[in-house]
């Protein structure tokens, strides 16, 4: 048997370069519109990582402090949304800050997806300020093994 699998490089590439746009689209809107949005100085908050394999694509996001219950995540048949909030520790009144470089606020973060994917069968767990997702793709998405008939 031969399994053969065929993506278009430019489909990927136009998503990715869709994705960075619509978020720095966001930001600007965000500014624009007077919401300081929570964007460390490393990048766009939550930092976001998504793999796949042939039945399912993975999200790992990191999310330090804040708790599971606080998160609220809407997930699409191309794209997810997390959504939450950091708050800011107490620290009196008399404190002077030397350096902050940890952001409170709300966050929203909306990732486009490389494959369609099973919308109710979505799995998500919090651990040790990690949110992970299994995202099961659509049966008509994955590869499928042909068989060549020997003549």
């Amino acid at each position: 048997m031969v399994l053969l699998r065929w993506r278009d490089p430019f489909e990927r590439t136009a998503l990715s370069e869709l994705n960075k746009l619509q978020e720095e689209m966001n930001m600007l809107f965000e500014r624009f519109f007077g919401r300081r949005p929570l964007t460390p100085a490393t990048g766009v908050f939550p930092p976001i990582n998504v793999t796949e394999d042939d039945d399912n694509l993975y999200l790992t996001a990191e999310l330090p402090g804040i708790p599971a219950d606080k998160i609220d995540i809407t997930v699409e048949e191309e794209s997810v949304t997390i959504k939450g909030e950091r708050k800011a520790e107490p620290e009196g009144e008399e404190v002077s800050y030397h350096r902050k470089e940890r952001e409170e606020g709300e966050f929203s973060r909306t990732i486009t997806l490389p494959t369609r994917i099973v919308a109710d069968k979505v799995t998500a767990e919090a651990k040790d300020g990690v949110l992970s997702l299994v995202l099961p793709k659509a049966e008509e998405v994955k590869p499928k093994k042909i068989e060549i008939k020997v003549g």
